[in-house]
């Protein structure tokens, strides 16, 4: 019996079907982490949508970390090994990157500040970094989850602050979702905006 050795093209496949089945492995361990999660970013709708993050990276890896590395100017080799390695979960790396890209800073240097305290949640760290609820900085954040979800055309629930900065968001699309309603159709996206409602009252 002869054996023939895998093409170039091959070699190519396999190493990216082995990088896919790690990130999906690393995913999968940083959902287990997630049972019980708690970002305290200070916010009830912020951690909500934190939350639904992980959901959402954990069923589609690759475009999270395409749009970690496109649009908060975070390494894709930082990305992964977060994911993969130290088993954060999407939720939290969106945050870290996040909250660098608004004080100007890499993520990595935050992603070493709260791996060197987590104990206090994302709230006390932004707040020493001057990133605090009610501040311009902390506003400039929330808005930022705005066009992430509308890159993954993933539906979004706005708070009374952010329907002031984008006041026809998913108004085109609300016919589309009452139709879905309708027929009993629901994204697993549907249920984080009733949550942050409820944690506003």
């Amino acid at each position: 019996m002869s054996f023939f050795p895998p093409s170039g093209l091959m070699r190519r496949l396999l190493a990216l079907l082995l990088a896919a089945s790690g990130l999906a492995l690393g995913n999968a361990a940083a959902q287990d982490v997630a049972i019980g999660w708690n970002p305290r970013s200070g916010d009830a709708w912020v951690d909500t949508w934190l939350g639904d993050m992980n959901r959402y990276g954990a069923r589609y890896p690759e475009p999270f970390v395409d749009e970690m590395v496109r649009y908060h100017n975070a390494p894709r080799a930082l990305v992964l090994e977060l994911l993969q390695t130290r088993q954060w979960t999407s939720g939290d790396v969106y945050y870290a990157c996040a909250l660098a890209a608004v004080l100007g800073r890499p993520c990595r240097h935050v992603v070493d500040l709260y791996e060197a305290d987590r104990s206090q949640g994302w709230g006390a760290l932004a707040q020493r970094l001057g990133v605090k609820p009610g501040s311009p900085e902390f506003h400039r954040l929330k808005k930022g989850f705005v066009p992430t979800y509308d890159r993954w055309a993933r539906p979004i629930d706005l708070d009374d602050e952010l329907r002031r900065d984008f006041p026809n968001h998913g108004k085109d699309k609300a016919k589309g979702r009452k139709s879905k309603a309708k027929t009993g159709s629901r994204d697993d996206a549907s249920s984080p905006g009733k949550s942050a409602k409820k944690a506003r009252h």
